[in-house]
């Protein structure tokens, strides 16, 4: 695991995305640093040294799966965010908790991909620059089919030794001179871009549909879909797509063959278990102060299933087995109804690091609202702006939405910066509708602009639940 970043800087790169909050970044920055402290002891102690799993504790909106999300964008680990309520929502038999797992094993192989498709990507596209020559400038094309001499034996040994994607007949190309002449100049233009808006037509791989029993037994870990693909080679259809597109359509193609698909799955299961971060969100629905009804005996057997994951154990994957003993657990949970002390003991000894997060005030929502790298208004002027309309707001008019989202959540369910989006979708709702026939103009969005469209609302109790 490399990593360039400290506690400190890995709190810095959180501010820009999560407003407050500071104890809980701090926390996770020190239990991220902390997996690469491991790697730099020897192998025993780091055979012995687990990850210190976080339990986030706030109510709903207040960041803390965003702080989770952007911790796994910092270093660039494999992420999965799952909702615990999903393996209880049908009483005894939920979703299997070792498919959170699965995921995560996923997630590994995309960031392997990524990063392979990167190193071959040279190489690659300089291929799908010659096939797309060949293809707007195709030879004289002769068909070669085996010979069986009625061999039906020696027809079906051919058709099971057939590799994978070789469904078309052999073909032989014959270029002339003046074919040659026309790539020749194609392979120019193409190279100083004056072919991208041309269209070509390539072969693709047949879309794969939905299978139930192909799902369920990847949920258990068995690829199917990889097994049939070796006894019966996939269908390719055509498709007519502008050069652009099928340049990057070749390219992955051609990457394919490049790489080395079993070294990059190693690879990725080997991320998977010592950079893995699971996010377990709603955590506190498995907890119950009552142990009488059924539904509180499911929950308590959903942590119990849930326990040897978060422990160290192999789940058996599509790319091999996974341990679990080195991933770092994040659980998440309001803990209104209940309390962390609620949970099996076992469990709650498996999280030892415990954060509060902090209810947000007037003052957080206007930081909310402007100051991130995705801050709500500013995506707000960014999507009007597509309609050729330039929208702004006042520092009033800022403060009013805030106030108002702060007064709201007081009133009723507290549900955080959430209630911003809610808010400022009442606002503009006209801008929205009317801004694609204004084609051009401003709109300058004022204190008394605000107070017009949700103050009525805002002070009607009734309303206030319905609508904001």
């Amino acid at each position: 695991m490399t990593l360039e970043k400290t506690p400190r800087q890995i709190v810095a790169a959180l501010d820009d995305y999560v407003i407050g909050q500071n104890s809980a970044k701090r926390a996770v920055a020190v239990a991220l640093y902390n997996r690469y402290r491991r790697h730099q002891l020897n192998e025993q102690l780091q055979k012995d040294i687990t990850p210190k799993n976080l339990l986030m504790i706030g109510p709903t909106g207040v960041g803390k799966t965003e702080i989770a999300r952007r911790l796994a964008m910092i270093v660039d680990a494999p992420f999965v965010k799952v909702e615990a309520t999903k393996f209880t929502e049908v009483g005894y038999v939920g979703r299997d908790v070792e498919a959170m797992v699965r995921d995560l094993a996923d997630a590994a192989v995309a960031i392997e991909e990524r990063i392979a498709f990167d190193q071959v990507r040279g190489q690659a596209l300089r291929e799908a620059n010659k096939e797309l020559i060949r293809l707007l400038a195709p030879g004289e094309k002769k068909q070669t089919k085996p010979a069986n001499n009625g061999n039906w034996m020696q027809m079906m040994n051919q058709l099971m030794q057939a590799q994978p994607n070789q469904t078309d007949e052999p073909e032989t190309e014959q270029v002339s001179e003046a074919v040659q002449n026309q790539r020749m100049d194609l392979a120019e233009k193409l190279n100083r871009g004056l072919l991208e808006n041309r269209e070509v037509t390539i072969k693709v791989p047949e879309s794969k549909k939905v299978n139930p029993m192909m799902d369920a037994m990847g949920g258990m870990g068995v690829d199917m879909s990889e097994m049939l693909g070796q006894l019966m080679p996939s269908r390719k259809v055509k498709r007519t797509l502008p050069v652009k597109e099928a340049r990057e359509i070749l390219i992955r193609q051609h990457s394919e063959k490049l790489i080395d698909r079993e070294n990059l799955q190693e690879r990725a299961i080997k991320r998977a278990q010592d950079d893995g971060i699971i996010f377990i969100d709603e955590i506190d629905k498995l907890s119950s102060k009552r142990q009488n009804s059924s539904g509180e005996v499911s929950r308590e057997g959903v942590q119990r299933d849930i326990l040897p994951i978060v422990e160290g154990s192999q789940v058996n994957t599509k790319y091999g087995p996974l341990d679990t003993s080195h991933m770092l657990f994040i659980g998440s949970g309001a803990f209104a109804q209940t309390k962390p002390s609620d949970l099996i003991p076992e469990l709650q000894g498996r999280f030892p690091i415990r954060v509060e997060l902090d209810d947000l005030s007037k003052a957080d929502f206007i930081q909310i609202l402007t100051e991130p790298h995705t801050a709500l208004i500013k995506q707000y002027i960014a999507l009007v702006g597509a309609d050729g309309v330039k929208l702004t707001f006042t520092q009033e008019a800022i403060e009013k939405i805030a106030e108002v989202a702060d007064d709201v959540n007081k009133r009723t369910d507290n549900i955080g910066a959430r209630r911003l989006a809610t808010i400022l979708e009442k606002v503009l709702e006209e801008v929205l509708f009317d801004g694609p026939d204004m084609q051009m103009g401003e709109i300058m969005i004022t204190e008394k602009y605000v107070a017009d469209r949700i103050d009525a609302i805002a002070s009607n109790q009734d309303l206030t639940k319905y609508i904001l």
